[in-house]
């Protein structure tokens, strides 16, 4: 499947009970990170488990046009050779991130305060999300940004000459902007301080304390604040990435929608952080066990048992729960429809400038397949139909959104009627192997 060329229609049907093992790729926020942290190293870092989806071999693409040495050296084994902190060429060409929200925005943190010029684009998806939520925080230490209409792509990029450090409160729970900021703030002298009211994934301040950064975190009254002290010399690292909680997220929720199943979902990430989803299908009566939990890349990790859970019950998704589980609300809007009675899920208005609108996206797939559904711009509640199934039968918009095709394919294997998605390609940027995993545990998922 390609991301940037032809739609591919994909659908799934009813499936037996999913059995045997689902080894999901690597975490994309950690393979993000690990390119980018390693190409301001100096020195080899090397990096284990990298997931290969597109996203990440455009981020890949992106540290060689800055000049870092990014190789291959076979499946999840890549090595970088860095340039340093502020050692970033200019790009002889556009820098195309594809469908990345996360590569782009942390790209742009890096090179802000570099005396640089770097333009910017994606794909259609991609070109639609707005950069200003970066780009005006960035401006603060004297970066500026030239683009489109409403701050978007394509979009140039011009590095700070003599950067300042930057205080800022972040305005929403966004570790793609806290990240940014971090980022530049790596080539500012002095201090940069970030403050978050409300915590989110913490993958960049791990990351960084690891090659080597002087930062701090502290909570006080104002939220978290989190404190770089610039222009250090990052150390090159060995770099394991755990299996990614949002991939993960679409073998255990088919199992627990999916009459008779029991999968393993091995070493999967736990960072508190990213855990969200898994606290609220637990809390919905989901049979989650947690085993041999350990640490792996300086991340805690568990191999997950899951099975089948007839007994799901609707319940409200505490609001301050959203930042850690953003990414998995469509996926959860799913399993709501197999549950009884009513979930609701508020805080979740940063759905609205994903890859596509999330919250609109499912809600008009899930009534087409024939469930009740309400929302208004930061609610999403779903009337479940319990064990029995959804009626399905619908082919459902997937609006060059990855994580909506995957949804609505998982929710195939346990409704009525089979159901299709317009276009099943974008999966490939964050899960290229979804299709052949889950058809390996006993989906029935297929092109059309």
């Amino acid at each position: 499947m390609s991301g940037h060329g032809e739609a591919q229609g994909m659908i799934s049907a009813k499936s037996g009970p999913l059995k045997g093992e689902a080894a999901v790729p690597g975490d994309k926020s950690i393979s993000h990170r690990s390119l980018i942290f390693g190409a301001m190293a100096v020195g080899e870092t090397r990096i284990s488990g990298l997931l290969e989806g597109q996203d990440v071999i455009d981020t890949a693409k992106a540290m060689r046009a800055f000049g870092a040495t990014v190789t291959r050296h076979g499946e999840g084994n890549w090595s970088v050779n860095g340039v340093g902190v502020g050692g970033f060429q200019e790009p002889a060409d556009v820098i195309d991130c594809g469908n990345s929200g996360t590569g782009v925005r942390l790209i742009m943190g890096t090179m802000a305060t570099t005396p640089i010029s770097a333009t910017f684009t994606g794909d259609a998806s991609l070109r639609k999300r707005p950069m200003g939520r970066v780009t005006d925080p960035l401006s603060l230490f004297g970066t500026e940004a030239y683009g489109r209409k409403g701050g978007r792509l394509p979009m140039t990029v011009v590095g700070a000459a003599d950067p300042v450090p930057v205080r800022y409160a972040l305005p929403v729970a966004s570790a793609q902007v806290k990240s940014a900021v971090l980022l530049a703030g790596l080539n500012a002298p002095g201090e940069t301080v970030v403050i978050e009211r409300e915590p989110t994934r913490d993958h960049s301040e791990r990351m960084l304390l690891g090659f080597g950064a002087d930062l701090t975190v502290e909570k006080t009254a104002e939220g978290h604040v989190i404190t770089l002290k610039g222009r250090p010399e990052l150390r090159p690292q060995t770099v394991a990435v755990p299996r990614d909680p949002s991939s993960a997220a679409f073998p255990v929720c088919a199992a627990l929608i999916t009459e008779g199943s029991d999968i393993r979902v091995p070493g999967v990430s736990q960072n508190l952080t990213r855990n969200g989803l898994y606290i609220t299908l637990v809390e919905m009566g989901a049979l989650i066990d947690f085993e041999n939990p350990r640490e792996e890349g300086g991340e805690p990790v568990a191999d997950l048992r899951v099975r089948f859970s007839p007994d799901l019950k609707g319940i409200e998704v505490p609001e301050e729960r959203a930042p850690s589980m953003i990414d998995e609300y469509p996926i959860l809007s799913v399993v709501a429809s197999f549950a009884e009675g009513v979930t609701i899920m508020r805080g979740v208005k940063e759905l609205r400038v994903k890859e596509s609108d999330r919250i609109d996206a499912m809600a008009r797939g899930l009534e087409a397949c024939g469930v009740r559904i309400e929302e208004d711009e930061d609610t999403l509640i779903v009337h479940g139909m319990g064990a029995g199934g959804i009626p399905g039968g619908a082919t459902c918009k997937t609006h060059l959104d990855h994580r909506i095709a995957m949804s609505f394919l998982v929710a195939g294997m346990a409704a009525k009627r089979e159901i299709t998605v317009d276009d099943g390609s974008p999966i490939v940027t964050s899960f290229p192997i979804f299709e052949t995993l889950m058809n390996g545990l006993g989906a029935a998922i297929r092109r059309g």
